[in-house]
C-alpha cells in the first residue's frame, strides 16, 4: 500500500502551468520579438552604423574625448556618494525608529516620481548665478550650474534611491539581532558595521552601485539643464551624442553612442554574473 500511494497522488497530479502549450509557446514568442525590436535591434544598429564609418576619428576628436571622461568623472564621483548616503538612509531607517520615518521613505523615492528636468529646473533656481548661494560661489570662482558640481548634483539626485531601495528591504529582513549582539559584547558602532552588517549586505549594496552606475552614465534630463550644453566643457556623453546627430554628424554621434552602449553592457554583465553566482542572496531583495 505505501508504494501505491504515491502513483495514485502522481496520478492525479495538477501540474501547476495550466495554459496550454500553444499558449505558452506564443506567449514567449511575443516576449522574444519584443525584445528582438525594442532592444536587440537598435543595439545593433547603433554599432553597425559606428563601424560602418571612421570610427577612430570620431573617438579621437576632443569633444568626444572630452564628454566620455566628464561622464567617467561625474560616475566616480556620483556613484560612491550615493553609496554612502544609501548605506546612511538605510541604516537609520532600518536600525531606529523615530519621528519621519514614513516622510523620509517618501523622500528617497522622490526622484523616481519627479520628472529629471523639473530636478535640473530646480537645481538652477537653487544655485543659479542669480541666487544668493550660486551668486556667491560664481563670484568666488566656483560656479555650481554651468559646471561640474551641478552635474553631479543633478546626478546625485537622479540616482539617489537606488543604493537606499536596495538595502532597505534586506537589512529590514535581518533585523537588529547581530548588531545589538556585537554592541553587547563590546564592539564599538564602526566594528560591527565593519564586522556584521556590511559583510551581510554587501552583495545588496553591490547591486545598487551597479544600477546607479548604470543611470548614473545614461543620464540626460536633469544634467541637459544644469550643464548648459557647453562643447568640450560640460557635455557629457548623451548630450554630446545628441549634439552630433542634430548637426547631421552621424558617425560620430553613433560611435559615441557605441562606446555608451559598451559601458551599458559592462555594467549588464557585471549585473548577471552577480545574479548567478549570489542568486540566494539576492532574492532575499526581491530579485529573482
Amino acid at each position: 500500500m505505501p508504494d501505491t500511494v504515491p502513483h495514485a497522488f502522481a496520478r492525479h497530479a495538477v501540474s501547476p502551468v495550466t495554459e496550454r502549450a500553444w499558449v505558452r509557446h506564443t506567449l514567449i514568442a511575443l516576449a522574444a520579438t519584443g525584445l528582438a525590436v525594442l532592444v536587440f535591434a537598435p543595439l545593433c544598429v547603433v554599432f553597425q552604423e559606428a563601424l560602418a564609418g571612421d570610427w577612430r576619428t570620431a573617438l579621437a576628436n576632443p569633444d568626444a574625448r572630452s564628454a566620455i571622461r566628464l561622464t567617467l568623472t561625474v560616475t566616480a564621483i556620483s556613484v560612491p556618494l550615493n553609496a554612502i548616503f544609501g548605506i546612511t538612509a538605510a541604516w537609520a531607517i532600518t536600525k531606529f525608529e523615530f519621528r519621519g520615518k514614513a516622510l523620509l521613505i517618501t523622500l528617497i523615492d522622490l526622484p523616481f516620481s519627479v520628472s529629471p528636468v523639473v530636478a535640473g529646473l530646480c537645481l538652477v533656481l537653487l544655485f543659479g548665478a542669480n541666487t544668493g548661494i550660486g551668486g556667491w560661489m560664481v563670484a568666488h570662482g566656483h560656479p555650481i550650474i554651468f559646471a561640474l558640481p551641478g552635474i553631479v548634483l543633478a546626478t546625485l539626485f537622479i540616482t539617489f534611491p537606488f543604493v537606499a531601495r536596495e538595502l532597505i528591504p534586506l537589512m529590514t529582513e535581518q533585523g537588529r539581532t547581530e548588531e545589538e549582539a556585537a554592541l553587547s559584547l563590546g564592539a564599538s558602532g564602526l566594528r560591527t558595521f565593519a564586522t556584521v552588517t556590511l559583510p551581510n549586505i554587501r552583495w545588496a549594496l553591490l547591486y545598487g552601485v551597479l544600477l546607479s552606475n548604470a543611470r548614473a552614465m545614461g543620464e540626460f534630463g536633469a544634467v541637459a539643464v544644469v550643464s548648459g550644453k557647453i562643447r568640450g566643457q560640460t557635455a557629457t556623453m548623451p548630450i554630446t551624442i545628441e549634439m552630433l546627430y542634430n548637426e547631421y554628424l552621424s558617425v560620430a554621434a553613433f560611435t559615441l553612442a557605441a562606446v555608451l552602449a559598451l559601458l551599458a553592457l559592462v555594467t549588464l554583465a557585471l549585473k548577471t554574473a552577480l545574479e548567478l553566482r549570489h542568486a540566494d542572496q539576492l532574492a532575499a531583495i526581491g530579485h529573482p
